[in-house]
């Protein structure tokens, strides 16, 4: 299982909680159903928090690590919590990449999170492939994309919109959403989320 390191920020360990969960559920054999029945949170949900889509509330996060036979502590322990700083400083070598929902030829790279007032804002470079495909997801965020290098395909509801190098979109993440890449060249993409706290999300759509 890959391991947060130690002196992480403590927003940066919120944003990728998602992802140990998500390895712990497999390393014992669950299912997302599995773990849906055993914590009584939706498989929606869950499928939301452990692809980053959402940031889970205490009371969701102690039902699942109960399930899960983890101590809630097992996210925390060795991490470093400040909050002032004067600035933040993250080097390209520093970027932790993970994975997402079943995709072909999307990689993340996760760059920085903080909570800013009552949302979280969360950034991430992702690259994609070319032929890059996946379904159309959804996310309780506001979503700014910058078009890094490339040009790319993005499918907001029934619309289609074609970004270049240069171009940037803002757009309600909750509206179901997927970047293609039917072109040739790799796609990189800055990705800025400002993601509302689960409790404070609108109620969830199927």
């Amino acid at each position: 299982m890959s391991k947060i390191p130690e002196e992480t920020p403590i927003d940066d360990v919120i944003a990728l909680i998602g992802t140990q969960i998500k390895e712990i559920r497999r390393e014992k054999g669950l299912t997302i159903q599995d773990l849906s029945e055993l914590s009584g949170i939706s498989k929606g949900m869950l499928s939301k928090i452990e692809n980053g889509r959402t940031i889970p509330s205490l009371n969701t996060l102690a039902l699942v690590t109960k399930s899960l036979h983890i101590d809630l502590s097992h996210f925390f322990n060795g991490i470093e919590n400040y909050s002032f700083f004067r600035y933040i400083l993250k080097r390209e070598n520093e970027y932790q990449v993970f994975e997402r929902e079943e995709s072909q030829g999307f990689l993340y790279q996760f760059m920085l999170s903080r909570k800013v007032s009552d949302l979280v804002f969360e950034s991430v470079i992702l690259e994609l492939a070319p032929g890059a495909n996946r379904k159309k997801i959804s996310t309780d965020a506001y979503e700014f994309k910058y078009i890094l290098e490339g040009q790319v395909e993005y499918h907001i509801g029934e619309e289609v919109v074609i970004l270049q190098k240069g171009d940037s979109l803002f757009f309600d993440g909750r509206i179901p959403h997927v970047p293609l890449n039917p072109f040739e060249e790799t796609v990189r993409i800055l990705v800025i989320y400002l993601m509302l706290p689960q409790e404070k999300a609108p109620s969830e759509k199927s």
